[in-house]
């Protein structure tokens, strides 16, 4: 492996002019395609194998025309304190409400909530359903403007009036994350190079990567069914890992120049240790994502495959582009190095064998002190650690999970005055009906007898009448519950439902019945990701572990890499439910409203946050295990991997954390709540559990913590991460004729 890279990289670096043109070709191919791709599918969402996916299905092919219907608003009226919407002042404000909205731009038709008796039992609430012609995601500015003037008027007149719904436009902040995390990444990179030509081409090379992926994305939208959403993770992932690893190979190349070997030799080591680190970092965050099709939810797999796909576009840049731009680069964006130049004059072979001792001579920096400080007190740090996280996952054992709605928003949208307004007059349980598809010969007389039956339910509060199709071999009910969508207590009833279906099936004809609806999906959601959690961890880390274990030869390493990332994921799930769920540090964090973790958030972190905890365990370890094959104590190999490593992961670790803070400032709650997740577990995982809890295992372990069975060793391959056989390749020697004017060229 460390060969081969050694050979793409120094060709990388000597034909540069060819490498960079191929990827100018490659950017320019996959952006055309973009631009004449059509416009990519709407979000859709399903969950093969569940219940509620079941009679969705039925739906759509027994009641099609219910399938095609657009866009709808639902908006309630309530009269003023102490009137009624019945009353004849009130009536004729609701009927000029409801004339207004007919009229207004792409709606096909708005109900009388006097004919269509949606009243509430006091008469001081009512509803009216309003139907466009085209979907959510094609409604314009022109059709929302038209609901909100609509809106406005009736509201004018005296009325309360608010609305829900998909038609509802949801008001976005102008919140730009990505670029306050970039702005951030950028002072970061130029405090560690001192060089704005070596902090800017990490960036520039994250961006091409994150540019082509999305790019890809679309072009490939219809195709592959791919919704413009599921670019989200791809944009966060490939730019944090984007600027890491090119991060990681710029940092050695200057490494290697400060020790004396010329640049294209410099060029090609550090593609050839960095780069296997890079290399086998981007798999362990591949196979996370990857791993997302466990799930069997088509949505988080397209998700999860589109991130990897961009992640593998980052780790090709960082081998073959980066040394390219290396080639480019003047020689002064070695800032250490360029101190020692004679009137601008590149170093000769002299100078830098100077360099080089120099270099040797110097202080322990501050990462090699902090290493022997944990060295000095491994129990201490150990505890330190371990008891900080335990403290921090504490709040994670009082997780509830739940999906985004209406209920979830915050309370100053028409959203949720609207689904409180419908709450507080019709019952918790209106705004999560249940949906019931009764199968058989004759439905509506199957249904009919179901319903009687099901209204004598706990927990039903009302059941509809049966609403059969044209063929009368399926027909629908209603069903209310009495609690709300998100209560235990209707979750209950979903399963009580669904226990009674084979016994009224015999009883009433029916030859199959399903429970269905929002609320019934949610719950089957949430079970489908309970179920797939093991399978899915047992996957992710099973296939790490193996990975680890091939790049280091040692069984307790990758064993350390799992534990900590299974401390730092913890944590980071503590601190997510105790300020988005808890509250606490709700107004600096913006959530206007605390609540149940969104469903997806868990197996979401555990994918992402263990790829990146493995990119860290790799880079730091790699350093260490490179200096112990090569010789060293385990004590020394601790040291030196903190000498050379401690800084740039330092560096790499708040480049990504800042770049996932970014997204703290977007205006959706799931982004907003992943963006702080990852920005929380790569800290506790960066900088508690590898800089603090690893190396007070090593020096613990000692050289047991690089123990390998024999016979282990003798199966698995030698995949040289750590550039043992690169011997032959890096004696010194002075520059060439032909070396010195290739400085003479770029410098």
């Amino acid at each position: 492996m460390a060969t081969f890279l050694y050979k793409l990289g120094r060709f990388a670096f000597r034909r540069r002019g060819l490498m960079t043109l191929l990827w100018v070709l490659v950017f320019a191919g996959v952006g055309y395609a973009a631009s004449v791709a059509t416009t990519p599918p709407a979000d859709t969402f399903s969950m093969p194998g569940t219940e509620s996916q079941k009679a969705f299905d039925l739906l759509q092919k027994k009641f099609p025309a219910a399938g095609a219907e657009g866009a709808s608003a639902r908006v309630v009226i309530r009269a003023p304190q102490g009137q009624k919407v019945s009353a004849p002042e009130a009536k004729t404000k609701v009927e000029a409400l409801v004339a207004d909205l007919k009229k207004a731009p792409g709606v096909i038709g708005a109900t009388d909530p006097y004919q269509a008796k949606t009243l509430s039992k006091d008469a001081t609430t009512a509803y009216a359903v309003v139907t466009y012609k085209e979907q959510a995601t094609k409604l314009a500015d022109k059709e929302h403007d038209g609901l909100d003037a609509a809106l406005g008027k009736g509201r004018s007149s005296g009325l309360t009036v608010e609305a829900g719904g998909d038609a509802v436009k949801v008001e976005v902040s102008a919140a730009a994350g990505e670029q306050t995390g970039i702005l951030i990444a950028a002072i970061v990179l130029f405090l560690t190079f001192g060089s704005l030509v070596a902090a800017g081409m990490p960036l520039l090379t994250a961006l091409i990567g994150v540019g082509l992926g999305i790019s890809a994305i679309t072009a490939l939208g219809t195709t592959l069914g791919i919704s413009t959403t599921t670019s989200t993770l791809a944009l966060m992932i490939g730019l944090a890992v984007g600027i890491d690893y090119a991060l990681f190979i710029i940092s050695r190349y200057r490494s290697e120049i400060a020790e004396g070997r010329e640049r294209a030799e410099a060029a090609a080591r550090a593609v050839g240790t960095a780069g296997s680190a890079v290399v086998f970092a981007g798999l362990t965050v591949i196979i996370a994502l990857a791993g997302l099709a466990v799930v069997n939810i088509p949505m988080l797999t397209k998700m999860g495959m589109a991130a990897a796909g961009t992640v593998t576009i980052a780790v090709l840049i960082a081998l073959t582009l980066v040394p390219a731009l290396l080639g480019w680069a003047p020689f002064r964006v070695l800032r250490r190095i360029d101190r020692m130049q004679h009137k601008g004059k590149p170093l000769s072979a002299r100078q830098q064998r100077k360099a080089a001792k120099r270099a040797a001579r110097t202080k322990p920096n501050l990462g090699s002190r902090w290493a022997g400080y944990v060295l000095r007190h491994p129990v201490a740090v150990l505890l330190v650690g371990v008891v900080g996280l335990g403290a921090l996952a504490v709040p994670a054992a009082s997780l509830e999970l739940g999906l985004p709605g209406e209920g979830t928003m915050a309370k100053t949208t028409t959203q949720r005055k609207a689904y409180d307004m419908l709450s507080e007059s019709f019952g918790a349980g209106f705004n999560g009906p249940l949906m019931i598809t009764v199968s058989g010969k004759d439905a509506k007389a199957a249904a009919t007898t179901l319903g009687t039956d099901l209204a004598r339910q706990n927990g039903v509060d009302s059941v509809s009448p049966a609403s059969p199709n044209k063929a009368n071999d399926t027909a629908i009910l209603n069903v209310v519950p009495k609690t709300g969508p998100t209560d235990s207590k209707t979750e209950d009833l979903v399963h009580a439902l669904r226990g009674l279906a084979s016994g009224e099936e015999a009883k009433t004809g029916a030859t199959e019945i399903l429970v269905t609806g929002q609320t019934a999906m949610f719950i089957d959601f949430s079970k489908t990701l309970d179920d797939a959690l093991l399978p899915y961890l047992a996957l992710v880390v099973g296939l790490a572990f193996l990975l680890l274990m091939l790049v280091f030869r040692s069984v307790l390493v990758p064993l350390k890499a799992a534990l900590g990332f299974l401390l730092s994921v913890s944590a980071s799930l503590g601190a997510v439910v105790a300020i988005f769920q808890w509250g606490w540090l709700k107004d600096a964090f913006n959530v206007e409203q605390p609540g149940p973790i969104m469903s997806t958030m868990p197996i979401f972190m555990i994918g992402v946050v263990f790829g990146l905890a493995m990119d860290y365990e790799v880079f730091l370890v790699s350093r260490m295990r490179e200096a112990y094959a090569h010789g060293a104590s385990p004590d020394e190999a601790v040291i030196t991997g903190f000498r050379y490593g401690g800084r740039v992961v330092s560096a790499a670790a708040i480049i990504m954390a800042s770049v996932f803070s970014g997204f703290i400032l977007d205006d959706n709650s799931l982004v907003k709540m992943i963006g702080f997740a990852l920005a929380a577990a790569v800290l506790f995982d960066a900088f508690v559990v590898r800089m603090a809890i690893i190396p007070a295992l090593f020096a613990l372990l000692g050289r047991s913590a690089w123990w390998l069975p024999r016979w282990l060793g003798a199966v698995l391959p030698n995949v040289d991460v750590e550039g043992e056989k690169l011997g032959k390749y890096l004696t010194p020697a002075p520059m060439a004729p032909t070396a010195r004017r290739e400085h003479e060229y770029v410098g």
